[in-house]
């Protein structure tokens, strides 16, 4: 058998000082307006009178904190633990050990404002879903400062003339504004959304075999559905990364027009765009819309993996030296705490807890200072751990297991 070390991503922390990964859900463009939900928690209702004009009354309130608290969530976890539009994303984030946060309305969007704590520096991943308020000159330069130094941006579109607030923009604008007119670079993803609005259900993927969003860890995209969503046009000269992943039917599925769904890298980070608020949605969320299960019950569960894949994909940073052209082969491994960084006098009932990256816990069991328990691995496979004293989350990270050259 070849030898085998483990490669520690993060530096562990207590659970004061989290190194998880953790991705914030934004809330501040009134993505609650109208019939929308796109929020993870949507538990809280405003009566009536909104301090935001264009948001309305009577629609959720996400808070920061989604509740119930997430250390609830286990692998087995129902996806409608949170009430949302978009709960189900959430609760799928959790289960793979990422902090879930919402950037509530009353929150800001900045980049390097050390007295902002739910500034995107302390994220790794900032998902805006149908935005339908413009971003400000200072949001804008902040989600870009955020993408240039490593940070993941997932944009949502949805339809032409999809003005939920009635404010006089809609997402498609909203997006194109943002990509056209900050102060950082001019068209840096090489992404326009088209001013269109159709339905498609579609099989036409591109022929990318090794692609990490079309054949990722939750599985091969093979379908996706759209109702009332809109297409990319994209300009590959602007940005050579770019790539096209899901094309509409009626098109070619090498070219840069009718593209559903997109990616690419700017600087040290990436971004993920869609054009259908659709298959994000779960069916949960506010009573007073009209919601539809996308997420799961559209596609055959296309919708769940492609979203998924792409989540990883932004959250996962290039230092974690996964491979993904070698076969992945399984090791039976001698793991102790002392391997997580846990020394010296320590009190209470520990208890570790390993997850892969489909959030299936693959060993949860008492821990003993000086003993080591064996666990079956797969050589670079990314794998998640959190230490427990007395039930309780103290330290995370997360691992690759490299054989040795």
């Amino acid at each position: 058998m070849n030898k085998y070390f483990l490669l520690l991503i993060l530096s562990i922390y207590a659970t004061s000082n989290f190194a998880q990964t953790k991705i914030l859900f934004d809330a501040t463009k009134a993505e609650t307006a109208n019939n929308a939900d796109w929020v993870v928690d949507a538990d809280q209702f405003n009566l009536g009178y909104h301090p935001n004009p264009y948001v309305g009354g009577n629609e959720a309130n996400a808070q920061r904190f989604p509740t119930p608290d997430q250390s609830g969530i286990t692998a087995g976890t129902s996806q409608d633990y949170w009430e949302g539009g978009i709960s189900a994303w959430g609760v799928d984030a959790a289960k793979l050990g990422y902090i879930v946060e919402t950037l509530p309305y009353t929150g800001q969007i900045t980049y390097g404002d050390a007295n902002n704590d739910q500034d995107l520096s302390n994220y790794d991943v900032f998902v805006v879903c149908e935005p339908n308020i413009l971003f400000t000159a200072d949001e804008k330069t902040a989600m870009m400062n955020f993408v240039q130094n490593g940070g993941g941006l997932f944009m949502i579109s949805d339809h032409d003339n999809s003005d939920r607030n009635g404010d006089g923009a809609d997402s498609v604008e909203i997006w194109n504004e943002f990509m056209q007119t900050n102060s950082v670079q001019t068209n840096p993803f090489g992404i326009s959304f088209d001013y269109a609005s159709f339905n498609d259900d579609t099989s036409n993927m591109a022929n990318l075999p090794m692609d990490p969003i079309l054949h990722g860890p939750y599985g091969d995209v093979t379908s996706v559905e759209f109702y009332a969503g809109t297409s990319m046009t994209l300009d590959t000269n602007s940005n050579p990364s770019l790539k096209a992943v899901v094309y509409s039917s009626g098109s070619s599925n090498t070219g840069n027009t009718g593209v559903l769904c997109a990616y690419a890298t700017y600087g040290n980070g990436k971004v993920v765009a869609l054009g259908d608020s659709s298959p994000a949605d779960d069916g949960s969320g506010d009573p007073h819309d009209h919601l539809y299960d996308g997420w799961i019950a559209d596609a055959n569960g296309n919708h769940e993996r492609l979203i998924m894949n792409a989540t990883v994909w932004l959250a996962t940073h290039d230092v974690n030296a996964i491979n993904q052209d070698e076969i992945a082969s399984n090791y039976q491994v001698n793991f102790s705490l002392n391997q997580v960084g846990v020394q010296g006098n320590t009190q209470g009932n520990l208890k570790l807890v390993v997850s892969n990256l489909l959030g299936q816990e693959i060993f949860a069991d008492n821990m003993m200072l000086g003993k080591s328990e064996n666990i079956h691995l797969q050589a670079n496979n990314l794998y998640f751990y959190r230490l427990l004293r007395n039930n309780r989350p103290i330290k995370t990270g997360k691992f690759v297991l490299e054989t040795a050259k």
